[in-house]
């Protein structure tokens, strides 16, 4: 069927006209920084400032698999100051790194705050998408924002267990998240959930790391945590998966096998938490339960631990992170690239390297990314696989918590 072609001109103009009549007026830059900010909340200022740094929410065409790869790589520094040429700063603005782990070596001694806000300022000035921000601040001996720098007190887990007072919980908690947030921290390794089953943990219990030998003090302790944090905007990440308080063995030193020693009621917090829809991410831990995988693969490299027990059997629908990957429990026993594909196909998705490790075996965030981007090249992970993490580490950046 033919149509005149006065009617055809006739037609594509009125697309034509539809078209633009649909495209929005939008504000140029200029006129954008132009405007005041008159009447607005310390509320909504947070919110604001916090819808700046929520990364895009969907996979798109011109996500590059470079860019997802790079999402999954989080990598430790060994600067408290930055110069322009570092490494790292490349790496970010090439889309090699999503996120940043701080220890105390990253806290400069003197002008300590300053200097740790703009350290921050200057990583997430390279980022496309916004980083991750990470620390290890349970509190009592994981602590590295010390008083000594002009910081806050925040004692052990297993003090505030055994006080059960959820109040001082909140508060303490709330003191160190307004200072995590002030310093543009907005992820933390805790709370740790393990349960104290094993009184002699050389690397919980002992070092006062869990809240109690109660499930459900745990659970309860753990959720005034995450809530306190999240008044805050700074997400938590529990740990360590399925249960490290069982432990003889500590796994940065080796080996920590908890066949005979774990007990299902480890389980207990995780199962809770992520019923109340509390949990942001979860982070597997190095040990090792022969009754859970039975070809003894440690946690953070077996998919019947991560995905098995954790998604499968828990429901557990969002981020996993690896605990660090140059633990010896994991270098001495099996090579970076085999770990990596182990964590990666268990259901792993990012892939934590703190470089506190010798200088000769410090690993580059472009090196992590090379070696998953050649596994994804010989075919022995997947590109769905990236793509599952790519879409988990996103919801996780997009999350809205405050």
């Amino acid at each position: 069927m033919s149509f005149p072609s006065s009617f055809r001109l006739f037609f594509f103009a009125c697309i034509f006209l539809a078209v633009a009549c649909r495209k929005a007026p939008q504000k140029t830059a200029s006129s954008e920084k132009g405007e005041e900010k008159k009447g607005v909340t310390k509320k909504e200022e947070k919110k604001e400032v916090a819808s700046k740094g929520k990364a895009k929410a969907a996979l798109s065409p011109e996500d590059s698999l470079d860019m997802k790869i790079g999402q999954m790589v989080m990598i430790g520094i060994p600067s408290t100051i930055l110069a322009p040429t570092d490494s790292i700063l490349k790496e970010i603005k090439a889309n090699k790194v999503g996120g940043i782990v701080l220890f105390e070596k990253n806290v400069h001694p003197t002008n300590s705050k300053e200097t740790l806000k703009k350290l921050v300022s200057t990583l997430q000035e390279q980022a496309s998408i916004p980083l991750f921000i990470s620390i290890d601040e349970e509190g009592g001996k994981v602590h590295r924002l010390k008083e000594k720098y002009g910081f806050t007190k925040m004692p052990s887990a297993a003090y505030l267990g055994k006080l059960d007072n959820l109040d001082s919980t909140a508060y303490y908690t709330r003191n160190l998240a307004g200072l995590m947030s002030e310093l543009g921290i907005n992820l933390n390794y805790a709370p740790c959930v393990d349960v104290a089953i094993n009184k002699n943990n050389p690397v919980i219990a002992k070092i006062e790391r869990s809240y109690s030998e109660d499930p459900a003090i745990v659970t309860k302790q753990a959720l005034a945590s995450i809530r306190a944090q999240h008044q805050y905007g700074v997400k938590t990440i529990l740990k360590h998966f399925p249960g490290h308080g069982s432990s003889t063995a500590d796994s940065h030193k080796g080996m920590a096998d908890v066949t005979t020693t774990w007990q299902t009621s480890e389980l207990i917090p995780y199962k809770k938490i992520i019923q109340a829809g509390e949990v942001d991410a979860i982070m597997t831990a190095h040990i090792v339960n022969c009754k859970l995988d039975t070809s003894c693969l440690p946690s953070t490299l077996s998919k019947k631990v991560v995905t098995g027990l954790l998604r499968d059997s828990l429901k557990y629908e969002g981020a996993v992170f690896s605990d660090d990957m140059q633990m010896y429990a994991i270098s001495k026993f099996y090579g970076t690239e085999n770990a990596v594909k182990l964590a990666v196909n268990a259901g792993v998705d990012v892939l934590l390297f703190g470089n506190n490790v010798n200088p000769k075996d410090i690993i580059s965030a472009s090196k992590v990314h090379a070696i998953v981007k050649g596994l994804v090249m010989k075919g022995e992970i997947s590109k769905e696989r990236i793509d599952q993490s790519y879409k988990r580490i996103l919801r996780l950046k997009q999350k809205a918590v405050n």
